[in-house]
């Protein structure tokens, strides 16, 4: 492993362990195990850092989008749910740097904004695969797009930092999950039918 990829692993490390307030070059060169001028070799500053994390989080995140799986296309956009929420609690640091540009602005990283868009135009295409099968009107597509998102990062924020996380003992985290996914599936598949 080469000096860049100890950075990076040990920024990771920390933000998982203590939190983004934590992170620092100086605090990551010293978990890394290499001089405190070692990261301004391969980042400028935090940002850059943030920016690595998030690119590396987005290519990981699209490879596991495009597993997603079905018979039908709703299947697939809930199975691409389920993988959306499975990678924000298997990988928060990851996934707390990659939608938050008040804390890294993607356009000034061209091949982090890459990968973001890159996942975008994954989702887009899943809920082009409604409107294929007349399970959803095209005129709506946009809005399904953006619903559904908005379902997924929610509903991942609330299992991370929200108060689901905090409410043990009613629902076990995969039972609220699917639970979640299933009234989703309902809706756009139902309501999508009865309004062409």
């Amino acid at each position: 492993m080469d000096s860049r990829e100890r950075v990076l692993k040990a920024a990771v490390e920390l933000m998982n362990r203590e939190g983004l307030t934590a992170l620092s070059m100086r605090e990551v060169a010293r978990r890394a195990g290499v001089s405190h001028q070692a990261p301004y070799h391969h980042f400028e500053n935090r940002e850059a850092i943030l920016a690595a994390i998030a690119e590396e989080g987005f290519k990981n995140f699209n490879a596991a989008l495009q597993s997603a799986s079905g018979r039908h296309a709703i299947d697939r956009l809930v199975s691409a749910g389920r993988i959306y929420i499975e990678f924000a609690l298997s990988h928060p640091a990851h996934f707390h740097v990659m939608f938050r540009p008040e804390l890294v602005d993607l356009r000034k990283y061209p091949s982090a904004q890459a990968q973001a868009s890159r996942g975008f135009a994954i989702l887009q295409s899943l809920v082009d695969g409604l409107v294929n099968e007349k399970l959803f009107p095209a005129r709506l597509a946009g809005g399904m797009t953006i619903l559904t998102w908005s379902f997924v990062q929610g509903l991942s924020g609330l299992l991370l930092e929200g108060p689901l996380a905090q409410m043990a003992g009613e629902l076990k985290t995969n039972d609220q999950i699917e639970s979640a996914l299933r009234a989703f599936e309902f809706l756009a598949s139902c309501r999508g039918k009865n309004r062409s």
